[in-house]
């Protein structure tokens, strides 16, 4: 459809300009479009009868809404999610008894121990606690520091749903762990055993103990640290390379004279390179059968340490110092102490804070140097330490 053309007229005279206004006639004069229209057609009703009725919700929805009402009520009436929010144990015993059953009330939160043919158990009131295999929880009768402070752990707990958190439990957890490869132990199934040993030796070619840095970085005396023997800064002239030397070799040295005899241990990083090496075959053989002939309590300790210290070499120093099982070990390392040292001062024990120190050298120079991240580094030191002093219970007891 063609337009007129637009009418024109000048608005304003200019002597240098016109301004013109263009004039365009109304649209709605015009038609958009050529459809004709097509009105709806009604079409009878054939249907006879009432309307039919709404559909009827099924029998079983109605419980199911009933059952989720009670349920809603049951949790506003608890506070906090039900049944499982609330201890229902009073009192917690450690169960040992040799005939007729023997009380020894101790003074801490009000714990009993009593004696028992099997061994050591821990009773919530009158029920023992079980393995995850659903079995009682057995501690051998030389172990009667670690059942207390399994005793303590449950004590401590206000609620039964906090016995799921493993990290409320840890104690719990690892004997727990050390049952459970006496249970498949004593069937022929060495799957677990050969887990943990897998493990282990993954760890034993990126051994923490070993990483020590380069000499060709910048390492001098930017940080400063406090170690266990002399509780004083390091020396400002000692390079990192130095300090991780220093920490390492006489774990290195009672490892290859009292427990590997015979077996070369190399730092896994060349002075002036980062790429890692491995370990030589023989000392891979000789550690493998090392780690698979020890007791099952050893292996579970084990096992923890070498996760929570990232070191194979840090957890078999702590076990051969505080495993009741490997007490020859100790005692091959003390005569040749005294016959070495007459007269000087008895060495100190590798424990927690020793262990703690070689696992997490490098993180504390780095931290010394640039500070901590709160929450995170001073976190993971204490559940570091934690995590040790756990094998320790675990291992130790009465000879």
């Amino acid at each position: 459809m063609k337009l007129p053309p637009p009418l024109t007229r000048p608005l304003a005279s200019d002597a240098r300009a016109l301004c013109y206004v263009r004039v365009i006639a109304p649209i709605h004069r015009y038609l958009l479009h050529t459809t004709s229209p097509a009105p709806a057609t009604p079409l009878p009703v054939t249907a006879h009868g009432p309307p039919p009725k709404p559909p009827a919700p099924a029998a079983k929805l109605h419980d199911r809404i009933a059952r989720r009402r009670r349920q809603a009520e049951l949790i506003g009436k608890s506070g906090d999610g039900g049944g499982a929010k609330k201890r229902f144990w009073k009192d917690v015993k450690v169960h040992e008894a040799p005939g007729p059953y023997q009380f020894y009330r101790l003074s801490v939160a009000c714990l009993t121990l009593i004696r028992s043919p099997d061994g050591l158990q821990i009773h919530l009131d009158h029920r023992p606690i079980r393995t995850p295999s659903k079995n009682i929880l057995t501690l051998p009768h030389s172990k009667p520091h670690l059942a207390t402070a399994i005793a303590l752990e449950w004590d401590v707990l206000t609620s039964a749903s906090q016995a799921l958190r493993q990290h409320l439990i840890p104690l719990t957890s690892l004997v727990s762990r050390a049952a459970e490869i006496q249970e498949k132990d004593s069937k022929d199934d060495s799957r677990v055993r050969d887990e943990i040993i897998a493990m282990a030796m993954r760890y034993l070619d990126t051994d923490t103990l070993l990483c020590w840095a380069p000499t060709t970085l910048n390492t001098q005396a930017g940080s400063q640290l406090r170690f266990v023997e002399d509780n004083t800064a390091s020396r400002s002239a000692e390079s990192l390379r130095d300090i991780q030397m220093r920490i390492a070799r006489p774990i290195m040295d009672l490892l290859t004279a009292h427990v590997w005899p015979g077996v070369e241990l190399f730092p896994i990083t060349d002075e002036n390179s980062i790429m890692p090496r491995p370990q030589p075959e023989m000392t891979k053989k000789v550690v493998r059968g090392w780690i698979s002939g020890l007791p099952a309590f050893e292996l579970a300790g084990l096992e923890r340490a070498v996760l929570a210290g990232k070191s194979l070499l840090v957890a078999a120093r702590l076990l051969v110092e505080w495993s009741i099982e490997l007490r020859h070990v100790r005692l091959q390392q003390q005569q040749q102490e005294r016959r070495e040292e007459e007269g000087a001062e008895a060495p100190q024990r590798f424990g927690v804070e020793e262990a703690a120190e070689a696992a997490d050298l490098e993180v504390r120079w780095q931290t010394g140097m640039w500070g901590e991240v709160e929450d995170t580094h001073d976190v993971n030191k204490e559940d570091l330490r934690s995590q040790l002093g756990s094998v320790i219970l675990l291992v130790s007891g009465e000879e």
